[in-house]
């Protein structure tokens, strides 16, 4: 499974420790990736995904998963959310054009 998080894109960066005398060795750093299950108010479902904790924040800023990802890019997100976003736009198209009907 892929270091990576599913909604903005943040994955493993790499560096040098650097020690003192000025040595250096090569590290990872992580990205801090929960797993977690997000409620869809226009799906009427919960998507588990696995994001960072500032994407969880990211998220809960913009108001929920679907604005997050009504904004967001489509290179940013994984196969599996650019998927969710195709089908939240596209069950809110079906809204507005029901409302717009009645």
């Amino acid at each position: 499974m892929a270091r990576r998080c599913e909604l903005t894109g943040k994955a493993v960066l790499t560096g040098n420790n650097v020690s003192h005398a000025n040595n250096r060795s090569r590290r990872r750093f992580l990205p801090n990736l929960c797993n977690v299950s997000l409620m869809s108010e226009t799906l009427d479902r919960t998507i588990r995904l696995r994001i960072s904790a500032a994407g969880l924040r990211s998220v809960e800023h913009r108001g929920g998963l679907d604005a997050f990802l009504v904004k967001a890019r489509d290179r940013d997100l994984s196969p599996k959310a650019q998927l969710l976003r195709k089908e939240i736009i596209k069950k809110q198209a079906e809204q507005s054009a029901d409302s717009a009907a009645a």
